[in-house]
């Protein structure tokens, strides 16, 4: 259980880290050089899913010794592919259906703090995706 915990929070630490990364690079795109969010969101996403891999690999979960390393990035690319179609369909949830419908929220919200909203929301979400996808797939047991 002591690992378990310790694996959680390094699993934190590495997933703030690239949180950052996915939200500076979003909400960059977005507000700075007018990028739709869909757009500024996959970038943001791939950016940091390529450094997750390799903080994961590296501090988080014990790779798998018989698993060819291309077979494991492989895997690690297809959940990512799911990850980033989570995180894309919560943010077109967030502000094309929710948001853009809602003149109360409108009124309150800008549309970049909405953007930054729904991006924190969605990497929650994927976040918890991420930990039990990749501790199921990708560690050795």
């Amino acid at each position: 259980m002591k690992k378990l915990i310790e694996q959680i929070l390094k699993f934190g630490v590495v997933g703030f880290i690239c949180f950052l990364i996915d939200f500076g690079i979003t909400s960059g795109f977005y507000n700075w050089f007018g990028i739709h969010y869909l757009v500024s969101k996959f970038l943001g996403f791939v950016v940091s899913a390529i450094v997750n891999y390799i903080l994961s690999i590296k501090f988080v979960f014990t790779d798998k010794k018989e698993m060819d390393k291309k077979k494991e990035f492989t895997i690690f690319l297809i959940l990512s592919a799911f990850g980033l179609l989570i995180n894309e369909i919560v943010m077109y949830l967030c502000i094309d259906v929710i948001y853009d419908h809602s003149a109360f929220l409108q009124d309150m919200i800008t549309d970049g703090l909405m953007v930054s909203i729904s991006s924190v929301v969605a990497t929650g979400i994927v976040m918890v995706y991420n930990f039990i996808s990749r501790k199921l797939f990708l560690e050795r047991k």
